[in-house]
Protein backbone atom coordinates (compact mmCIF):
# COMPACT_ATOMS: atom_id res chain seq x y z
CA UNK A 1 0.00 0.00 0.00
CA UNK A 2 3.29 2.26 0.36
CA UNK A 3 2.10 5.34 1.44
CA UNK A 4 -1.34 6.24 -0.14
CA UNK A 5 -2.66 7.64 3.42
CA UNK A 6 0.66 9.56 4.17
CA UNK A 7 -2.41 12.66 3.49
CA UNK A 8 -5.91 12.24 4.87
CA UNK A 9 -7.54 15.61 3.32
CA UNK A 10 -7.22 16.20 -0.08
CA UNK A 11 -10.56 18.32 -0.75
CA UNK A 12 -11.12 16.66 -3.92
CA UNK A 13 -14.53 15.33 -2.48
CA UNK A 14 -15.65 18.28 -1.21
CA UNK A 15 -17.93 18.45 -4.27
CA UNK A 16 -20.03 15.87 -3.24
CA UNK A 17 -17.82 12.89 -5.49
CA UNK A 18 -15.80 10.49 -3.79
CA UNK A 19 -13.04 8.39 -5.90
CA UNK A 20 -13.52 4.52 -6.63
CA UNK A 21 -10.33 2.20 -5.68
CA UNK A 22 -10.42 2.14 -9.93
CA UNK A 23 -9.91 6.10 -10.12
CA UNK A 24 -13.39 7.05 -10.89
CA UNK A 25 -15.05 9.66 -8.86
CA UNK A 26 -19.24 9.16 -8.48
CA UNK A 27 -21.50 10.97 -5.83
CA UNK A 28 -20.99 10.19 -1.95
CA UNK A 29 -25.12 9.23 -2.10
CA UNK A 30 -24.65 6.63 -5.12
CA UNK A 31 -25.54 3.14 -4.13
CA UNK A 32 -22.11 1.93 -5.12
CA UNK A 33 -20.88 4.28 -1.76
CA UNK A 34 -23.83 3.20 0.32
CA UNK A 35 -22.75 -0.39 -0.13
CA UNK A 36 -19.45 0.34 0.84
CA UNK A 37 -20.11 2.77 3.96
CA UNK A 38 -22.34 -0.38 4.88
CA UNK A 39 -19.50 -3.06 5.00
CA UNK A 40 -17.59 -0.73 6.61
CA UNK A 41 -20.28 0.17 9.23
CA UNK A 42 -20.79 -3.66 10.01
CA UNK A 43 -17.19 -4.19 10.34
CA UNK A 44 -17.15 -1.25 12.86
CA UNK A 45 -19.73 -3.16 14.71
CA UNK A 46 -18.13 -6.36 14.93
CA UNK A 47 -15.11 -4.70 16.23
CA UNK A 48 -17.07 -3.05 19.17
CA UNK A 49 -18.36 -6.80 19.43
CA UNK A 50 -14.64 -8.15 19.52
CA UNK A 51 -13.86 -5.41 22.58
CA UNK A 52 -16.67 -6.93 24.70
CA UNK A 53 -15.19 -10.09 24.63
CA UNK A 54 -12.23 -11.42 27.14
CA UNK A 55 -8.45 -11.23 25.29
CA UNK A 56 -8.95 -14.52 25.09
CA UNK A 57 -11.76 -15.71 23.84
CA UNK A 58 -11.89 -18.11 20.70
CA UNK A 59 -14.76 -15.99 19.15
CA UNK A 60 -12.36 -13.35 18.35
CA UNK A 61 -10.72 -14.96 15.43
CA UNK A 62 -13.90 -15.74 14.31
CA UNK A 63 -14.83 -11.88 14.28
CA UNK A 64 -11.53 -11.20 12.78
CA UNK A 65 -11.63 -13.14 10.12
CA UNK A 66 -15.14 -12.00 9.16
CA UNK A 67 -13.64 -8.41 9.32
CA UNK A 68 -10.97 -9.25 6.58
CA UNK A 69 -13.82 -10.84 4.42
CA UNK A 70 -15.93 -7.57 5.17
CA UNK A 71 -13.17 -5.20 4.23
CA UNK A 72 -12.41 -7.39 1.40
CA UNK A 73 -15.84 -7.11 0.33
CA UNK A 74 -15.95 -3.31 0.69
CA UNK A 75 -13.06 -3.14 -1.63
CA UNK A 76 -14.59 -5.23 -3.91
CA UNK A 77 -17.45 -2.40 -4.13
CA UNK A 78 -15.05 -0.23 -4.65
CA UNK A 79 -13.60 -1.52 -8.03
CA UNK A 80 -16.65 -2.21 -10.00
CA UNK A 81 -16.63 -5.66 -11.67
CA UNK A 82 -14.10 -6.69 -9.13
CA UNK A 83 -15.11 -10.32 -7.40
CA UNK A 84 -13.39 -10.81 -3.91
CA UNK A 85 -15.57 -12.74 -2.14
CA UNK A 86 -16.62 -16.38 -3.51
CA UNK A 87 -17.94 -19.34 -3.21
CA UNK A 88 -15.67 -20.14 -0.45
CA UNK A 89 -16.24 -17.32 2.13
CA UNK A 90 -20.02 -18.89 1.64
CA UNK A 91 -19.01 -22.75 2.13
CA UNK A 92 -16.74 -21.37 5.43
CA UNK A 93 -20.05 -19.25 6.59
CA UNK A 94 -21.80 -22.23 6.15
CA UNK A 95 -19.75 -24.55 8.10
CA UNK A 96 -19.16 -22.26 11.10
CA UNK A 97 -23.06 -22.01 11.35
CA UNK A 98 -23.68 -25.54 11.21
CA UNK A 99 -21.23 -25.45 13.79
CA UNK A 100 -22.34 -22.83 16.02
CA UNK A 101 -25.77 -23.90 15.90
CA UNK A 102 -25.88 -27.96 16.72
CA UNK A 103 -26.21 -27.49 20.24
CA UNK A 104 -28.83 -24.86 20.26
CA UNK A 105 -31.90 -25.42 21.24
CA UNK A 106 -34.50 -25.02 18.09
CA UNK A 107 -36.79 -21.80 18.43
CA UNK A 108 -40.37 -21.26 19.84
CA UNK A 109 -40.74 -17.36 19.24
CA UNK A 110 -38.66 -14.30 18.20
CA UNK A 111 -36.20 -13.54 20.42
CA UNK A 112 -35.89 -9.81 21.45
CA UNK A 113 -32.00 -8.75 21.31
CA UNK A 114 -30.26 -9.00 24.54
CA UNK A 115 -29.23 -11.49 27.14
CA UNK A 116 -25.63 -9.93 27.63
CA UNK A 117 -23.55 -7.24 26.61
CA UNK A 118 -21.46 -8.93 23.91
CA UNK A 119 -25.34 -10.90 22.62
CA UNK A 120 -26.53 -7.12 22.26
CA UNK A 121 -23.94 -6.27 20.15
CA UNK A 122 -24.06 -9.23 18.15
CA UNK A 123 -27.90 -8.57 17.11
CA UNK A 124 -26.81 -4.88 16.57
CA UNK A 125 -24.27 -6.20 13.62
CA UNK A 126 -26.73 -8.35 12.59
CA UNK A 127 -29.21 -5.80 11.88
CA UNK A 128 -26.72 -3.74 10.09
CA UNK A 129 -25.27 -6.62 8.48
CA UNK A 130 -29.18 -7.38 7.13
CA UNK A 131 -29.21 -3.55 5.72
CA UNK A 132 -26.06 -4.40 4.06
CA UNK A 133 -27.45 -6.84 2.51
CA UNK A 134 -30.35 -4.19 1.43
CA UNK A 135 -27.93 -1.89 -0.24
CA UNK A 136 -26.42 -4.36 -2.10
CA UNK A 137 -29.75 -5.91 -3.43
CA UNK A 138 -30.76 -1.94 -4.74
CA UNK A 139 -27.04 -1.67 -6.15
CA UNK A 140 -27.85 -4.93 -8.06
CA UNK A 141 -30.51 -3.36 -9.38
CA UNK A 142 -28.45 -0.95 -10.85
CA UNK A 143 -25.42 -2.03 -11.37
CA UNK A 144 -23.56 -5.45 -12.17
CA UNK A 145 -22.34 -7.20 -8.83
CA UNK A 146 -21.16 -10.18 -7.57
CA UNK A 147 -23.79 -12.06 -6.45
CA UNK A 148 -21.40 -14.14 -4.01
CA UNK A 149 -21.38 -10.68 -1.97
CA UNK A 150 -24.77 -10.68 -1.46
CA UNK A 151 -24.83 -14.25 -0.66
CA UNK A 152 -22.28 -13.75 1.77
CA UNK A 153 -24.31 -11.23 3.88
CA UNK A 154 -27.24 -13.24 3.80
CA UNK A 155 -25.52 -16.32 5.61
CA UNK A 156 -22.89 -13.87 7.80
CA UNK A 157 -26.49 -12.51 9.10
CA UNK A 158 -27.57 -15.87 9.97
CA UNK A 159 -24.44 -16.40 11.74
CA UNK A 160 -24.73 -13.42 13.84
CA UNK A 161 -27.88 -14.54 15.00
CA UNK A 162 -26.59 -17.39 16.01
CA UNK A 163 -23.79 -16.58 17.59
CA UNK A 164 -25.63 -13.73 19.60
CA UNK A 165 -27.47 -17.27 20.96
CA UNK A 166 -24.31 -18.69 22.12
CA UNK A 167 -22.87 -15.62 23.34
CA UNK A 168 -25.99 -15.51 25.86
CA UNK A 169 -25.94 -18.62 26.80
CA UNK A 170 -22.48 -18.98 27.46
CA UNK A 171 -22.23 -16.36 29.48
CA UNK A 172 -25.53 -17.69 31.64
CA UNK A 173 -27.51 -15.25 30.59
CA UNK A 174 -31.45 -15.47 29.51
CA UNK A 175 -32.88 -15.32 25.91
CA UNK A 176 -35.50 -12.79 25.66
CA UNK A 177 -38.52 -14.26 24.39
CA UNK A 178 -40.96 -11.88 22.58
CA UNK A 179 -44.21 -12.30 23.95
CA UNK A 180 -46.69 -10.48 21.48
CA UNK A 181 -49.21 -9.94 24.52
CA UNK A 182 -46.74 -7.99 26.24
CA UNK A 183 -46.73 -5.65 23.00
CA UNK A 184 -50.13 -4.01 23.75
CA UNK A 185 -51.04 -1.35 26.02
Amino acid sequence: MGNRLSKIYTRTGDDGSTGLADGNRIAKNAQRVEAMGTADELNCHIGILVETLPTNDPMIELFRRIQHHLFDLGGEFAIPGSKVIGDDHINWLEQTLDEHNEDLPPLKNFILPGGSAAAAQCHLARAVCRRAERVVVALGHEDSINTAARHYLNRLSDLLFVVARVLARREGAQEILWEQKKSGL
